[in-house]
């Protein structure tokens, strides 16, 4: 009996627990801007104790209702793609709502859009935000092709340095060729200069100490001077000659074609039958000539090119990135091109070429900023081969200022965008030009417009962020870009292959060589917007004068830094530098206020790399202007 009595006893107080519910809970949403109802919206009512959920859907009247609803406190949450997800409003269900609940009855809920006044451009034929919808995607699209195409030239950059690596050994046993005093052939050296009064005598001083044959030996001054610098020539050469070295000095009143002008210019007046070409910051070391002739007794080898050094590395922090980046160039590009036997190029110095080379490749043309790279290739396809001597060191001096930093990068930048046009087509259908070939050569020829990418790439990021608030729908594909960080991790085993600084404790050196690549990496994208500028020059055919980076001859801290050749001024692009700098600034701050951090690193870095160049050059102009 007593169990009986309690079996009744739970199956009334159950059926009076299951009575004590609302029958409809009802409300309405609309537009806050329109006041048109919102359809489609999930509303969410969450039992704050029991974390219980119900959910319905708008009706087109923006109507919604729920069923038999226990009693207790509630959450009422919408959530939708188009409208701000969020909480309207905490309420509790009693024994006074069994009928309905009804919110708002004469003044529905209103929502804002998530969509950001940039995309917010109504409604098209029914399709509602249509417009917005479509500029974010095609915002998406360019943003993927952006990341796309850093992420392949980061893939090929790998190929070269797992091809670099291999080969490492097989370079440790090859057997290298003896140089000959008796049958080394005459060498002809050109040194283009042009107002370089600083470093003249010293580069004329440096290559007159070559241990070479001396009737076999051959020194060409190309000087292109316009100032003090051809007397101060004049002067060393005719020093130079009394010592019976022959040497001439070639100047030009006219300066058609700059340096590759000048090349072109002294052909005729060559006695060798190789030439070797030199900067006037360069100090190659002595035997030079002993250590890369040699390498011609292969009748197939056009050009010996040589691994720069860096007489000033140590300077200043802008010196030491430098070095990192070319050391970069110089080791995994230059080396594992060479070990997979692609086409690597003339760095412009410190190399030499077999005159007949230059001949069969159509000579010295200047309608590029960088002349060597487009003879490299002209000659390479050809069928010249090139040889790269990494143990083969020239020393040079690397620019001490950011202004003289930015005039060698659009140079560079500008020319390699001008030879990718001109050479392009050439490489595509030339014949016995293997595939993989061409493709790490169109990549060669389209390095600089990287950074393009990287600038498209940086300014799109600000309304990725917009479109990452507005659309949930679409931060699928947001997120999906976040395996790119990959490209980071495939540059830095590039880097770290070529980085110099190692002591041989890997854990010390692990630690210096990430602290030193995200800084190369910071002021790489703060020079992003001035390459980009030299970039879109290349591509669209704008002419501009040879602007070649002035020299100090300054090797240490503390040394005399006046150069009249160094003009600092402000331009539109320092001043847009400026402006990145604090929009990315703001926008980083702002994010991490708010808790979003997937952009934030990438958008400091943009602020500290364009603060960091826009400040050195506001500092140099301070400076320069106060030393009038």
């Amino acid at each position: 009996m007593p169990k009986i009595s309690l079996l009744l006893f739970v199956l009334f107080t159950s059926s009076l627990f299951y009575a004590q519910t609302t029958k409809f809970v009802r409300g309405r949403i609309i537009d806050q801007k329109t006041e048109q109802a919102v359809e489609e919206a999930d509303i969410t009512l969450q039992n704050v104790q029991s974390k219980k959920s119900y959910t319905v859907e708008t009706t087109e009247e923006g109507n919604f209702e729920f069923k038999n609803i226990p009693f207790g406190m509630y959450n009422l949450k919408m959530t939708d793609k188009d409208y701000q997800n969020k909480t309207l409003k905490i309420f509790t269900l009693t024994e006074k709502h069994q009928d309905n609940y009804t919110f708002n009855k004469n003044k529905p809920f209103s929502v804002s859009l998530k969509v950001t006044w940039m995309f917010n451009w109504g409604d098209y034929k029914g399709k509602e935000h249509y417009w917005s919808h479509l500029t974010a995607k095609i915002l998406l699209t360019l943003y993927g092709i952006c990341l796309f195409m850093i992420f392949f030239y980061s893939v090929l950059q790998l190929s070269l340095s797992i091809a670099y690596a291999r080969n490492r050994k097989k370079k440790a046993l090859e057997i290298k060729p003896v140089f000959n005093p008796e049958t080394t052939p005459k060498v002809t050296i050109q040194l283009p200069m042009y107002n370089e009064m600083y470093v003249a005598e010293r580069i004329i001083q440096q290559i007159s100490e070559f241990e070479y044959p001396l009737d076999k030996f051959q020194i060409q001054v190309l000087d292109d001077s316009t100032d003090e610098t051809k007397d101060l020539i004049a002067a060393k050469v005719a020093e130079v000659a009394a010592r019976g070295i022959n040497i001439q000095h070639v100047h030009r009143v006219d300066r058609t074609g700059y340096k590759a002008g000048a090349l072109d210019a002294a052909m005729d007046k060559v006695e060798g039958e190789f030439i070797g070409i030199f900067d006037s910051d360069f100090m190659p070391e002595k035997d030079f000539l002993q250590k890369t002739m040699p390498y011609f007794q292969d009748p197939t080898i056009g050009v010996v090119q040589t691994r720069w050094g860096h007489i000033n590395k140590d300077y200043s922090i802008l010196t030491e990135l430098q070095a990192f980046g070319l050391n970069g160039h110089f080791a995994i590009e230059q080396g594992g091109r060479t070990a997979s036997g692609h086409f690597i190029n003339f760095n412009g110095t410190g190399g030499i070429w077999r005159k007949q080379c230059i001949a069969d490749a159509g000579g010295w043309e200047h309608d590029t900023l960088t002349e060597d790279l487009d003879l490299s290739y002209r000659a390479q396809i050809f069928g010249w081969k090139f040889k790269y001597c990494e143990d083969v060191i020239a020393p040079a001096e690397l620019p001490i200022t950011m202004s003289a930093l930015k005039n060698q990068q659009h140079r560079w930048m500008k020319g390699g965008a001008e030879c990718f046009i001109k050479m392009w087509k050439r490489l595509l259908t030339a014949k016995n030009v293997k595939f993989m070939d061409r493709v790490h050569g169109l990549s060669h020829l389209f390095n600089s417009s990287l950074f393009m990418f990287i600038l498209t790439l940086s300014m799109l990021s600000l309304p990725i962020l917009h479109i990452k608030d507005s659309f949930s729908d679409l931060n699928y594909f947001i997120q999906f870009g976040s395996i790119f960080i990959s490209s980071t991790i495939f540059l830095m085993y590039f880097y770290w292959l070529s980085y110099r600084d190692k002591s041989g404790k890997t854990f010390s050196d692990l630690i210096r060589f990430i602290g030193r690549f995200f800084q190369f990496l910071i002021i790489s994208m703060g020079l992003s917007l001035s390459n980009t500028v030299a970039v879109i020059e290349g591509y669209l055919g704008i002419k501009s004068s040879f602007v070649r980076t002035p020299k100090f001859n300054v090797l240490k801290k503390g040394e005399s830094t006046k150069n009249k050749y160094d003009k600092k001024s402000l331009s539109i692009i320092n001043i847009g530098e400026g402006l990145l700098m604090c929009v990315f600034g703001f926008t980083a701050i702002n994010r991490a206020i708010y808790g979003d951090l997937g952009m934030v690193p990438f958008h400091l870095m943009l602020a500290v790399g364009y603060g960091a160049v826009f400040f050195y050059t506001i500092a140099e102009i301070r400076e320069s202007n106060s030393t009038k």
